[in-house]
């Protein structure tokens, strides 16, 4: 499984696929997401601006990665 390791506490849905090489654009990203393609931990995520913290799993057709962030998630 791959791994997108990120800088921040929190990454958004549309940008981490992009940035896992999923998808080549933003707007492919928000075609995908809308069309119900993306599971978030194991769920079908329809919000591109879902944020996605350290540990959480992304599946798309048939590939998946893993968030990973030296900023854990703080209590909102």
């Amino acid at each position: 499984m791959q791994t997108v390791t990120i800088r921040d506490a929190f990454i958004k849905l549309g940008q981490a696929i992009k940035l896992a090489g999923l998808v080549g654009t933003g707007a492919e990203a928000k075609a995908q997401i809308e069309d119900g393609r993306v599971l978030v931990n194991g769920e079908k995520e329809l919000r591109r601006g879902r944020k996605l913290y350290d540990g959480d799993r992304v599946s798309f057709d048939g590939q998946e990665f893993t968030v990973a962030s030296p900023v854990k998630r703080s209590a909102e």
